[in-house]
């Protein structure tokens, strides 16, 4: 018998498959990463902090909620910092969801929900995603219990790139006025779509988001969580006070400080080289899911073979499996350059 919980022991580690990927070798198109390095002026603020001499003191985090409040369009007292959203959705599924709670878990997804839910030996309850639907909203009304503490809505969603639109999240909050909504918006920059309007209407929205996908640092591990005030001070009952990496908030403010650098990235990724590989895909009639954010989840013929035709060409994309079982391809749209070279591979792996 061993000295963790029985639930604990028995399950399996989230391993994301990062043997092997490296950027000197590959084009990563298979995490949903930038795929350009950040701007001069984050590496130049990391460096001067460094060059400071002040690597051995306790982090200050200064002004970080303030300028993340404004750049969200909320209260700083609404706003949270963690160390990647991950800390965040871990903080959140700990905080509002006891041994056998029920939660309600949209499926396929980001694999962390289930993970957490895991730890805590939560009901996990799967409607499933439609490609021509999308979120189960309906579905998930229905499956609400009493025993219902959480329901999740990625947003867009991973691996599929679906988006509920505000209007259906707020509808599914009010219907279910007890039950904490978590919105991951991890991937805001690309979708523009949020809910943070309305955590003073609905406070049981809770939302997460990073720094690691748009902004491309997460290496540093920065996100943040936004919901009504008295959420926040109950979350950070629970945070430690120490547990955000000095140079990650560096870094996210350096950032917020120069956003154009970014701002160009997304309108290029999103208004060029997105629609460039979804008219390559319908051209050939390869299907794939409507996607708000810089990926896409492809099933061409054969995907274990087209996956390893475009290893062979060093670029790297992610199988992910339908409900089904059917596997798919999730590929991260990076420059028009970059997209360009993909749909040139694409056309002789097909």
């Amino acid at each position: 018998m061993g000295i963790f919980k029985d639930h604990i022991e028995a399950m399996a580690a989230y391993t994301p498959p990062l043997e092997g990927r490296n950027p000197d070798d590959f084009t990563l198109l298979d995490f949903n990463e930038r795929t350009i390095p950040v701007s001069q002026a984050i590496k130049q603020a990391l460096v001067d902090y460094v060059q400071g001499n002040r690597l051995q003191q306790y982090p200050h985090y200064g002004d970080i909620c303030d300028r993340l409040a404004q750049y969200c369009g909320v209260q700083a007292d609404q706003v949270m910092v963690t160390n990647g959203s991950d800390q965040g959705i871990d903080l959140i599924i700990r905080a509002c969801c006891r041994e056998g709670d029920e939660i309600i878990i949209p499926a396929p997804s980001f694999a962390m929900y289930e993970q957490v839910a895991k730890v805590e030996n939560l009901k996990i309850i799967k409607p499933i995603y439609e490609r021509e639907s999308g979120y189960p909203l309906a579905e998930v009304k229905a499956a609400i219990t009493a025993r219902t503490k959480m329901i999740v809505v990625s947003n867009p969603n991973n691996p599929c790139g679906t988006l509920l639109n505000p209007d259906g999240i707020v509808n599914l909050a009010s219907s279910a006025p007890d039950v904490a909504i978590l919105v991951d918006e991890c991937y805001y920059e690309y979708s523009q779509c949020t809910v943070a309007h309305a955590l003073d209407r609905c406070p049981n929205i809770v939302i997460t988001r990073t720094f690691s996908k748009t902004w491309g640092i997460p290496s540093l591990r920065f996100g943040y969580v936004l919901a009504a005030k008295e959420n926040i001070q109950a979350l950070l009952n629970v945070r430690g006070p120490y547990d955000i990496n000095q140079l990650a908030v560096v870094a996210a403010v350096a950032a917020l400080d120069n956003p154009e650098y970014t701002e160009q990235y997304v309108a290029e990724v999103m208004g060029q080289a997105k629609p460039k590989l979804e008219g390559f895909l319908t051209e050939r009639g390869i299907e794939f899911w409507p996607s708000a954010a810089n990926y896409l989840w492809v099933f061409p013929d054969r995907p274990e073979a087209v996956n390893k035709c475009l290893q062979q060409a060093t670029i790297l994309v992610r199988p992910k499996a339908d409900a089904d079982g059917r596997v798919g391809l999730r590929m991260t749209v990076g420059t028009c350059e970059q997209t360009e070279q993909l749909i040139s591979i694409l056309e002789q792996c097909l």
